[in-house]
């Protein structure tokens, strides 16, 4: 079995896919598959088609999505004596769960791997935290559920996702400009402040690659574009924190010039390797 939510919904048992055409069945299956292994109650599952206010028939016609699925499955292990579709979309009282075997669901190999990133992250070992994080994001292949249309249920899990890569990317460049590979990290730097034209955390490590390449002039206009953005968008100044950081790139302060040593995080008010403490995002800044 592989079931894959981060990006394009696919599921495939003995490599035949079971994702329904319709939008519907589709949908039911999107949101199954990013709650595997938990039992979803059939109001939650109605809620996600029908939103607050569904049908009198919704109930019935739930049933005959969950009838599809199962008829899906059931193609896919073919004479299996072993495995029936209703062993893997399974009935509990009041709702259904779709039981996956560890690994075959990329969205908790993702969290998996978040998880040893942070971890290594926290003991400093910023080396094994970039690879983690790196493969984390790597089983991204577009959007979340990009292929999928969207109620009010999976809304909030790909919101989550969203906002958990983006989070993760910037924990792992926090990592990478600690082990010193400012100049490799530019290119990639300045397309995700493009990308993400007000999030301060990302223009802030763009600012200290770019200083840290012989580039300051660069890392100022990295900062005055971002605060250009918020002043005639939002109607704000970047944070202290950032403001601090551009002092530091107008004044040579040598705490830009390399990065941390490994060990505990510097006192608090100095600028740490990538001006921002790892995974952060200022409060009330857009990302």
């Amino acid at each position: 079995m592989e079931i894959s939510l981060l990006g394009p919904l696919t599921a495939r048992i003995h490599g035949v896919s079971v994702v329904p055409t319709a939008a519907k069945p589709r949908q039911i299956l999107a949101l199954l598959g990013s709650h595997a292994n938990h039992v979803l109650p059939v109001r939650t599952l109605m809620e996600e088609i029908w939103g607050t206010a569904p049908p009198h028939s919704a109930l019935t016609t739930l049933h005959t999505y969950i009838l599809q699925l199962r008829r899906r499955l059931a193609v896919a292990l073919g004479p299996d004596p072993a495995l029936r579709a209703k062993d893997i979309l399974v009935t509990k009282y009041g709702g259904y769960r779709w039981e996956a075997p560890p690994g075959t669901v990329d969205v908790t190999r993702y969290e998996a791997l978040v998880g040893a990133g942070r971890a290594a992250a926290e003991a400093y070992r910023h080396d094994e935290a970039a690879v983690c994080f790196r493969r984390a994001l790597a089983l991204w292949r577009g959007p979340a559920l990009v292929d999928v249309r969207i109620g009010p249920v999976l809304r909030i899990q790909v919101a989550r996702l969203e906002e958990s890569r983006l989070g993760v990317l910037e924990r792992c460049l926090e990592a990478e400009l600690r082990l010193g590979r400012h100049v490799e990290l530019l290119a990639e730097l300045v397309e995700l402040t493009g990308h993400h034209p007000l999030h301060e955390g990302l223009h802030a490590q763009c600012m200290t690659a770019f200083y840290r390449a012989g580039r300051p002039w660069q890392a100022l206009d990295v900062y005055q574009g971002l605060r250009r953005r918020l002043v005639e968008d939002l109607g704000l100044e970047p944070s202290p924190r950032l403001r601090r950081l551009q002092q530091a790139v107008l004044s040579a302060d040598p705490q830009l010039d390399e990065p941390d040593p490994p060990g505990p995080p510097a006192p608090h008010g100095t600028l740490p390797a990538g001006a921002v403490t790892p995974g952060a995002v200022t409060p009330g800044r857009p990302a």
